[in-house]
C-alpha cells in the first residue's frame, strides 16, 4: 500500500473524533495515523508534526490498551516523534510504556527522571536497561527504586554514576547481596580512588564488602576513574551522535510548548550542551547545520549577537556559553570577553544585525535552488 493510500486510509475515518462511537473505527484510525506518521515522520514539519500529536493524544483517551501498545512500538525506534504523545504513552501501563521506556531517544533526562519518580517500579526496570543511563537518571532510580530496578542499573555497563549516587549504591550493598556482587564485578569503577572521595561513613561500609577490590585491575581502573565518578559533561567538544539525539529530544519539548528559558537555564545548569545548542537552533529559527558551524568555527561573535537579538539575560548567556560543545572549549580570558561583548550591544542592534544576516541567507539560499532548478 502506498504511502498516499495509508493516509486516505487514516484520515478517512475522522469522524470518528466527532462524538461517532464507533470503537473499531476509533483504534484503526489510531494505528493508521501513527503507522503514517512513521513512514513520513523525517519530512514533517513542525506544524504537521503538531497536528499528529493532538490527533494521537486525543485517540489515545478513547482506545483499549492493545492499541496503545501497538502505537507505542510504532513511536518507539523514531528519532523524531510528536513530543506529548510519547510522554503520554511512556506513563501508561507498563506494557504500553516499555517499549517507550527501553528505546526511545525522543524520552529526555527529564522526562525519565519524571516517570522515576511518579510512576511504579516496573517503568524504572524499563529505564534502568536502557541503552545510555546518564547520572541525573541513575541517581534517580537509586533514590526512588527498589531492589529490582537497582539491580538492573547496576548491572547496566552503560549506566554512569556520579559520587553522591556511588555511595548510596555502596550503603545499599549492606542490605542487598545482589547490588554488593554486582559492583564488585563493575571493572570502571576504582574502587582505591574513591575510597578518598566518599564520605566516612560509606567508606566504612565499603570495607565491609569483602573482596569487593579483589579484582580490580589498577590499569583498567585507573584509565577510567574519571569517567566514573568525575565525569564533565560535554568537555570533549562537539558529537554528532549527542547533536543528534538532543536536536530530536528538544524538538519534542518544542512539541509539548516547554521551550523556553527556563529550559535553557536547566540545560546550562546540568551542562547539557548539545541540548543547549539545539534548543538555541530551534528558539531562534536558525538551522541546525548553520548553528553546528558556528560552534565548529568558535564563532562567538554569531552566537553573541544571536542571543542578544533573542532578549536572553547576560547571566543566562554567560551560562550556555560556558556550556555549549565547542571545538574546543573557552578560555577564561574568552569567557570574559564575550561577556563584555554581549553586555555592549544594544538589544535593538542585534536584532537588526540577526535578522539582516538571516534575510541575506535566505536570498542565497533562494538562489541557490533557483541555480539547481536551472541546472536540472
Amino acid at each position: 500500500m502506498s504511502e498516499l493510500e495509508q493516509g486516505q486510509r487514516a484520515f478517512s475515518s475522522f469522524r470518528v473524533l466527532n462524538g461517532d462511537d464507533d470503537h473499531a473505527e476509533r483504534e484503526q484510525l489510531f494505528r493508521n495515523m501513527a503507522q503514517l506518521f512513521s513512514f513520513v515522520s523525517d519530512r514533517c514539519d513542525d506544524e504537521q508534526v503538531a497536528q499528529y500529536d493532538e490527533v494521537l493524544c486525543q485517540l489515545a483517551e478513547m482506545v483499549e490498551v492493545q492499541a496503545r501498545v501497538h502505537v507505542a512500538k510504532l513511536l518507539a525506534p523514531l528519532e523524531r516523534a510528536p513530543g506529548t504523545v510519547v510522554v503520554k504513552l511512556a506513563n501508561d501501563d507498563i506494557e504500553v510504556a516499555r517499549p517507550l521506556l527501553e528505546f526511545s531517544t525522543v524520552l529526555s533526562d527529564d522526562d525519565l527522571i519524571d516517570i522515576i519518580g511518579r510512576q511504579g517500579e516496573e517503568h524504572r526496570i524499563a529505564i534502568a536497561g536502557r541503552d545510555s543511563v546518564p547520572e541525573r537518571v541513575g541517581s534517580a532510580i537509586v533514590e526512588h527504586g527498589e531492589g529490582a530496578s537497582v539491580v538492573r542499573l547496576v548491572r547496566n555497563n552503560n549506566a554512569e554514576f556520579d559520587k553522591a549516587t556511588l555511595e548510596k549504591l555502596v550503603k545499599r550493598a549492606t542490605q542487598d547481596a545482589e547490588i554488593a556482587a554486582d559492583l564488585r564485578n563493575r571493572p570502571d569503577i576504582d574502587w582505591s580512588s574513591l575510597r578518598g572521595e566518599i564520605d566516612s561513613a560509606a567508606n566504612k561500609v565499603l570495607e565491609s564488602l569483602s573482596g569487593v577490590s579483589k579484582s580490580l585491575d589498577p590499569v583498567a581502573a585507573g584509565k577510567v576513574n574519571a569517567v566514573v565518578y568525575n565525569r564533565m559533561r560535554n568537555r570533549a567538544g562537539f558529537s554528532a551522535n549527542e547533536w543528534k539525539v538532543a536536536y530530536n529530544q528538544v524538538k519534542a519539548l518544542y512539541d509539548r510548548k516547554q521551550l523556553n528559558d527556563r529550559a535553557l537555564a536547566r540545560f546550562a545548569r546540568f551542562g547539557y550542551g548539545h541540548h543547549a545548542g539545539a534548543a538555541l537552533s530551534v528558539m531562534l529559527r536558525v538551522a541546525p547545520e548553520v548553528f553546528v558551524k558556528w560552534l565548529a568555527a568558535q564563532d562567538y561573535v554569531a552566537i553573541t549577537v544571536a542571543l542578544r537579538a533573542a532578549g536572553i539575560s547576560a547571566d543566562l548567556y554567560e551560562a550556555i556559553f560556558a556550556t555549549l560543545p565547542w571545538r574546543d572549549l573557552p578560555s577564561e580570558a574568552d569567557k570574559t570577553m564575550v561577556r563584555s561583548r554581549f553586555e555592549a550591544i544594544e538589544s535593538e542592534e542585534a536584532i537588526g544585525i540577526f535578522e539582516l544576516w538571516r534575510a541575506h541567507s535566505f536570498r542565497k539560499r533562494a538562489g541557490a535552488e533557483e541555480r539547481a532548478q536551472f541546472v536540472a
